[in-house]
């Protein structure tokens, strides 16, 4: 046998020598898996028996911010608050208006007779009582009338002596039938000038001094206009003064034809009154025509009379109004809320509920938003009072709190 052969017979290990091997092998496995295992169990243990750390203390659940003011500071800050409402978004109609006189609740004064103003009583603003005498003129159509009046009632009394005579001499058979009913006819048509000489004077409102017309006015209220001055010739009929009574106003709202149609009598309405405040009103009627010249339909809302003070509204006064057609209100899915009383406080929409302390800030849903309104989804109920107008002013010092606080 070749050196070779034998040599590699005499590396090969026996049968023997390589269970020997095998067997350290899994010797020292074993030896592994032990010290790993103890070394787990060792840290189980410990970490069973360390002491524990004392808890932190969670932090408890906030509730609604609130901040407290009285009326006087809400009044102050000019932060208006009003009742929220059912109404889908986009139902409700934001209109230009402008205040206006009712029919019975504006006069123009003039003289009822041309002549030269004497004397001015009154001026431009000034209050004024139904009844009195804003100014007087000099005139000779009164002295005029004054001495029409003064005739008929002499021709009147004359006759009506002369009627007294005829039925007594009647009565005593002095005189006859004929001329009893002469007198008398003559009385009555002595009579029937003598009030129409009366009535004439009334109206032209002659003056007790017989040669001056007085301008009177026929209502309680203010004088908003004056052309009137001391001096000044004017002809019969000018306009000389014009009166409006603050409690009897109404607001006339433009509206498209196609608003319109969605309007009827009764319909609840808002004003937006200028000095910021609201006003519930209702729609007295809408105007069966388009304005040629502006295409758009008016409405016209009933004002009460019991508005607060310093929110009384003047003629030509303009405003805005928010109408809610009473067709949307039964479909109504949602709360419609002006789109300024929703604040972004802690990431979230917000709004400022009316308290007895002040304000509560209340998370909401909103919804679609439309026409200056949002739709609230959720965290709102109708009839809930919220801040509206300057409600910004309330986020302010809510956040003005809290930089206090820290």
């Amino acid at each position: 046998m070749p050196d070779f052969v034998s040599t590699r017979l005499r590396t090969r290990p026996s049968v023997m020598e390589a269970i020997m091997i095998e067997q350290g092998h899994k010797r020292r496995l074993a030896g592994a898996a032990a010290l790993i295992l103890a070394g787990g169990l060792g840290f189980a243990i410990a970490r069973w028996t360390a002491p524990q750390p004392p808890a932190v203390p969670q932090p408890e659940a906030v509730g609604p911010a609130i901040l407290k003011l009285d009326p006087k500071e809400i009044a102050a800050a000019g932060i208006l608050t009003e009742p929220v409402t059912a109404g889908a978004v986009g139902a409700e109609i934001l209109a230009p208006a402008a205040a206006t006189a009712q029919p019975n609740g504006v006069a123009a004064l003039m003289a009822h007779a041309e002549g030269v103003i004497s004397r001015l009583n009154k001026r431009l603003g000034d209050p004024v009582k139904a009844g009195e005498v804003l100014a007087t003129v000099d005139s000779k159509d009164a002295a005029q009338l004054a001495s029409d009046r003064a005739s008929a009632d002499a021709r009147a009394v004359l006759a009506r002596n002369i009627a007294a005579q005829e039925e007594a001499l009647y009565r005593q058979g002095a005189t006859s039938k004929r001329s009893l009913e002469t007198a008398q006819a003559s009385l009555a048509a002595a009579q029937a000038d003598a009030r129409r000489a009366r009535n004439a004077a009334a109206t032209a409102n002659l003056a007790s001094d017989g040669h001056s017309i007085a301008v009177i006015s026929p209502l309680t209220g203010r004088i908003t206009a004056q052309t009137a001055q001391l001096g000044a010739f004017v002809r019969t009929e000018t306009e000389l003064f014009r009166v409006s009574d603050p409690r009897l106003i109404q607001v006339e709202a433009q509206l498209t034809a196609r608003d319109a149609a969605r309007v009827q009598p009764g319909d609840a309405a808002t004003l937006l009154l200028p000095n910021g405040s609201t006003a519930r009103v209702s729609v007295r009627s809408v105007a069966p025509a388009l304005d040629p010249l502006t295409r758009t339909q008016s409405v016209v809302l009933t004002v009460p009379s019991n508005l607060e003070r310093g929110s009384a509204l003047a003629p030509g006064e303009t405003l805005q109004v928010r109408i809610r057609p009473s067709a949307a209100s039964g479909s109504a899915t949602a709360i419609a809320v002006p789109e300024e009383a929703v604040q972004t406080i802690d990431g979230h929409d917000s709004v400022f509920v009316q308290t007895d302390s002040g304000f509560a800030v209340r998370h909401v849903a909103v919804g679609s938003r439309s026409a200056g309104q949002a739709a609230i989804v959720s965290g709102l109920q109708a009839g809930e009072r919220i801040a509206t107008r300057n409600a910004f002013l309330l986020k302010a010092e809510l956040g003005k709190g809290a930089e206090d606080e820290e």
